[in-house]
């Protein structure tokens, strides 16, 4: 087969993917601001960068791909909602309240979506010594400044060097002046320029603060961008010899940052002139890979509309495999519309490969799916190959490489009666077995035809001794 190939922001093409490290592998990918219960479009990369691990792994070895998914648990969001739900509380304890219970959610819902564990899900408030280092080391650089008690990034500064660092807009493909005529930029006295964005601001009495950087008095908190900088850092480059103490700008960069396309700008860009302007490096990331939005039956996704998802929402409904399979159906790059009707075509999908593997042993991925895969993640056309195996061990290997296909007959039927009324069910089943008794057919078709519309179908037999029973499970 050929190699992996993988579509690039950076340049907008597809590129053969070279490691730096082929022993190390390393992945970053943004995720969850932990004061609210994720919604499904936010499990969409969770979801696909799961496959590109999996995929990574298979491809190098399972030791030699470290994968970081970070969480944000410091964010005026936070400090909003911790506010709100528990008024009576100071807001440092209100905010541990509020980012434990989101954070416990948010790790059960993607564990159900059928998600690996990252190597590191480093929190934000495990690295602020990080985050006022590098701000000072920008600082001294020349690309931030000190402004009313904030730091600030000048990405006009930054531009200025024009052969120290990448130029600033490369990844969103704008200039500073389209940037400016349409962003959304805070305007304040202290900032020097309208793209200037935030490092550090001070905190008020009641805010979540540590003692800021660059000799400034008072406490302050990071913002959002420089987070993420820091935490890639601390996982991927300082472990392998990079960091703000390495001269080598190869060793402060790592292969693959992923996310969703609204972060391409201005999140990801500022990330990237943040890490290479205090690393020195031309490159935060070698491969920079966003998926496609997600509506919702043909709409925009929001609650004004009634048509708002959450992870947890969608998993009262349906199993988590249905819907890793169902986000999996479109193209990671395109636009997915998250239907009803789609939903059910992904549990009838899942239906006949279960019905085709059973309960063997994997054997050996598909080639003709592995291929798919390694061309930019083509899941469209990874799906159509596993729907022409034949090998049954083929199709469970090849399953568990998505993450499905990993449950047993057993667990199947406990997950499909997990939302059934098993008391009322065998009360109906008992029911007609005393009607068939009584040789009250119709009594016993009703019933029959009772539990068909809740979904149950029966199987009638006969014990060891001879006596009728009647055995159920949930319709598939």
């Amino acid at each position: 087969m050929t190699g992996l190939r993988l579509y690039n922001t950076l340049t907008r093409q597809k590129e053969d993917f070279s490691p730096i490290d082929p022993k190390h592998v390393r992945m970053y990918v943004c995720g969850p601001t932990v004061y609210d219960y994720a919604h499904i479009g936010n499990a969409r990369p969770v979801i696909v960068f799961d496959v590109l691990f999996r995929l990574l792994r298979h491809l190098y070895g399972e030791n030699n791909v470290v994968y970081t998914r970070n969480i944000t648990d410091v964010d005026d969001k936070i400090n909003d909602r911790a506010a709100r739900d528990y008024p009576d509380l100071p807001l440092n304890d209100a905010i541990r309240k509020v980012t434990e219970a989101t954070n416990a959610q948010y790790q059960a819902d993607v564990a159900a979506l059928g998600c690996l564990p990252p190597t590191h899900q480093p929190r934000a408030t495990e690295h602020i010594e990080a985050m006022k280092a590098l701000c000072e080391r920008l600082v001294e650089r020349g690309v931030a400044y000190v402004a009313e008690g904030h730091v600030l990034f000048s990405p006009e500064a930054m531009n200025a060097h024009k052969n120290a660092w990448p130029t600033y807009g490369k990844l969103a493909n704008r200039s500073l002046d389209e940037m400016i005529a349409g962003a959304r930029v805070d305007v304040a006295p202290y900032k020097r320029g309208a793209t200037d964005f935030v490092l550090w601001k001070p905190s008020s009495e009641n805010e979540p603060g540590w003692p800021s950087p660059c000799g400034m008095a008072g406490k302050g908190r990071p913002g959002w961008h420089i987070e993420c900088s820091a935490m890639s850092m601390a996982t991927l480059l300082e472990p392998f010899g990079g960091g703000l103490s390495c001269d080598d700008p190869m060793r402060n960069t790592f292969d693959i940052h992923g996310g969703g396309i609204d972060l391409v700008f201005p999140h990801h860009e500022n990330e990237i002139a943040q890490s290479c302007c205090a690393f020195g490096s031309a490159r935060m990331a070698n491969v920079w890979m966003h998926n496609g939005f997600l509506q919702v039956e043909g709409q925009k996704m929001s609650k004004s509309l009634g048509n708002f998802r959450t992870i947890r929402e969608v998993l009262n409904d349906w199993p988590g495999e249905v819907a890793r399979l169902n986000m999996l159906r479109t193209h990671y790059r395109q636009p997915i519309d998250w239907t009803e009707a789609a939903l059910a075509e992904s549990v009838a999908m899942l239906e006949g490969w279960y019905r085709k593997a059973g309960d063997v042993t994997p054997g050996a991925v598909d080639s003709a799916t592995l291929e798919a895969l390694s061309d930019d993640m083509n899941m469209p056309a990874a799906i159509a190959a596993m729907h022409q195996i034949s090998d049954p061990a083929s199709l469970k290997a090849t399953g568990a490489l998505l993450g499905l296909l990993g449950q047993s007959a057993a667990e199947r039927e406990a997950e499909a009666k997990a939302g059934v009324d098993a008391a009322a069910v065998d009360e109906l089943v008992a029911a007609r077995l005393e009607a068939r008794a009584a040789k009250n057919f119709a009594e016993s078709d009703r019933i029959r035809d009772e539990l068909a519309a809740m979904g149950i179908a029966l199987k009638d037999g006969k014990d060891a001794s001879g006596n009728p029973v009647t055995t159920w499970e949930v319709k598939r």
